[in-house]
């Protein structure tokens, strides 16, 4: 089994970033956040006052102001060409991916990718607020155990050194950046 960061690893850029710029763009009422946004970085980022969970939703909070469906669809029919070609020429059934992105940014694309087996932070649609922690860092670790248990990973691939945690349990580990693959270290 391989697994994959989602955001910087396999697709060009940050996905929710992305998604939020191109709702933003479609639905400019979305701008009265920014400064509950800016509160939010301040807070977390500055004075570290809040968790990285809560300035999140600060952002999701856009999800209010959009035509999910639509926008989605969307979005992504503008955006799958970001998915890198190595994914795609090396891509298997039982690939997993592991993403700190929500799972309704995610879902749409890794089922027309074919990939079955997403692990993502868990944001209500809806509303914008999570149901658990922000999937990042040791707790990618704990949810993968959630559903896999100690089955055996042949590989990973991440952007991120936040992602050591996961690169610990694969046999082998690579880090990502732009088109290069290396080995971790």
């Amino acid at each position: 089994m391989n697994i994959y960061d989602f955001d910087k690893t396999i697709y060009k850029n940050d996905s929710t970033a992305d998604f939020f710029l191109y709702c933003l763009r479609k639905h400019p009422k979305i701008l009265k956040l920014l400064p509950s946004i800016f509160a939010g970085f301040i807070k977390h980022y500055i004075f570290n006052s809040c968790s990285k969970t809560e300035f999140k939703e600060r952002i999701m909070q856009f999800v209010n102001y959009i035509d999910y469906k639509r926008d989605i669809t969307d979005f992504w029919s503008k955006n799958k060409k970001k998915i890198k070609a190595f994914y795609k020429e090396q891509h298997k059934k039982d690939d997993v991916i592991i993403s700190a992105s929500p799972g309704f940014i995610l879902e749409p694309i890794c089922k027309e990718l074919g990939i079955e087996h997403l692990i993502c932070s868990r944001v209500d649609v809806n509303t914008g607020k999570y149901t658990g922690l922000n999937c990042h860092g040791k707790e990618k670790v704990i949810r993968y155990r959630e559903v896999f248990g100690d089955e055996y990973v042949d590989k990973f691939y991440s952007d991120s050194k936040s992602d050591t945690p996961m690169a610990l349990i694969a046999e082998k580990s690579y880090l990502v950046k732009g088109n290069k693959i290396t080995n971790w270290k």
